[in-house]
């Protein structure tokens, strides 16, 4: 098991950027793929990134791709999704998550590991 805390949601412009943060506990964090996920209101959670353990695989949801980049620091326990040309449309709850490694999945039924979310709202 691992534990997972998002942090740098916030209010932003259309535009505009920001950069989330999710820090994982324990030892073992390099053996897990990281995804990240949102749900906007009265929608289902939905696939916006994911990396591989090793950092060498990266996968993006059409709607974010050229926007957004998924990078992890192993060192640092810790994922990062770096938003650019934020959109109204990215305004969700931002999820992180851990699955085991290899599968890289879109699905979040492939992870057992969640944060709590953070809340990104983008104004037009």
């Amino acid at each position: 098991q691992v534990q997972l805390v998002e942090s740098g949601g916030g209010l932003v412009q259309a535009g505009g950027s920001l950069r989330l943060s999710c820090a994982a506990s324990g030892r073992t964090f390099s053996s897990y793929d990281m995804g990240w996920f949102r749900q906007a209101p009265g929608k289902e959670r939905e696939f916006v990134a994911v990396i591989s353990w090793s950092g060498i695989r990266t996968y993006y949801a059409d709607s974010v791709k050229g926007r957004f980049t998924i990078s992890r620091d192993n060192a640092k326990n810790t994922v990062y999704l770096q938003m650019n040309s934020l959109k109204p449309e990215d305004t969700a709850v931002y999820y992180c998550a851990a699955g085991p490694a290899g599968r890289a999945s879109p699905r979040p039924n492939s992870y057992n590991n969640w944060g709590q979310g953070t809340q990104v709202t983008v104004s037009s």
